[in-house]
């Protein structure tokens, strides 16, 4: 052929793999690297992940794993599956590919899988658990809400592995019990820390207690927020919240009027969606859109049959 395009060479790559010719699949895409003209797609990633699954070549396959990640590629279902199907059929999996797999289920909502995969990891006799392993396995308990698990994840890790807990391990925790309620608790444990708690821990609290009506515990947590980050918004506005929701309308205006003193301004939520290949953004209370009228109309014709 005078001129391989991405298609040609995806084609006979992924025919090399569906006839069992692994090996020569994996060749062919080195040789593909060496066209520069030429870059690989997701379809070349899937294809070659599922010859490094058949081959069970976990090295190589790590290397794709990294090659997809470094090269920002597009996580779409597909690619996605044969990654977990390389995970599966590889003879000998590392602990960074055990760690992947939890901490990538844990925050793609499948909470279950990652506590049950961790337990395996445990199981192992010629792996041990990392710092890494328990902030997956912390991650998950956090987004089922699964307090008790999780604190005995957090014994496990210091008693038992010896595992000295970082930042991210302690806000997982404190994520978890302020999410539960258990504010006084998640207080208790920030009091406790031996290292310094960052504003991301100090502004899940905040968010839990407000959320929950605990107006003196919101107060020493922005005061703790606003010494770490005095740029950040998020605890002045939350702080309006909580005391307009409790009568305190005096002390709710005084945060806004903090604000506006400090020329800070809330960031207005912002969305977009793609429609036939253009990407339209909008902001909350915006009309900069060129459609804006159009789209404010649609939206009251939708509010009246709503209300009909």
């Amino acid at each position: 052929m005078p001129v391989r395009n991405v298609i040609s060479w995806n084609s006979m790559i992924s025919g090399y793999v569906r006839n069992g010719k692994f090996v020569e699949a994996l060749e062919l895409f080195g040789q593909m690297q060496e066209e520069a003209e030429v870059k690989p797609s997701e379809f070349t990633m899937v294809s070659l992940l599922n010859a490094c699954a058949c081959l069970g070549a976990i090295r190589q396959g790590e290397w794709i794993h990294d090659y997809i990640v470094k090269n920002s590629f597009e996580l779409n279902p597909i690619v996605v599956t044969a990654i977990i199907d390389a995970f599966k059929t590889a003879p000998k999996k590392g602990l960074s590919c055990w760690n992947s797999m939890i901490l990538g289920l844990a925050t793609n909502s499948q909470e279950k899988k990652a506590i049950n995969l961790f337990r395996k990891l445990e199981s192992s006799s010629s792996l041990d658990p990392d710092f890494v392993s328990f902030i997956g396995v912390l991650t998950a308990c956090n987004h089922s809400g699964l307090v008790d698990s999780a604190k005995e994840y957090f014994s496990l890790m210091t008693e038992t592995y010896n595992i000295k807990p970082s930042v991210q391990h302690y806000s997982c925790m404190v994520d978890v019990l302020g999410g539960a309620g258990f504010l006084e608790e998640a207080e208790e444990l920030i009091k406790g820390m031996p290292i310094p708690p960052d504003a991301i821990i100090w502004g899940s609290l905040l968010s839990s207690s407000t959320r929950f009506g605990k107006a003196e515990m919101a107060e020493r947590a922005a005061r703790q927020l606003n010494e770490l980050d005095p740029s950040q918004t998020s605890s002045f506005v939350l702080m309006s919240n909580v005391y307009a929701s409790s009568g305190r309308y005096q002390k709710a205006i005084e945060q806004r009027v903090v604000l506006k003193q400090k020329q800070i301004e809330k960031v207005p939520g912002c969305s977009s969606i793609e429609l036939n290949g253009k990407v339209h953004e909008f902001v909350a209370g915006g009309t900069l859109h060129p459609a804006a009228a159009k789209i404010y109309n649609a939206l009251d014709e939708m509010l009246l049959q709503q209300n009909e």
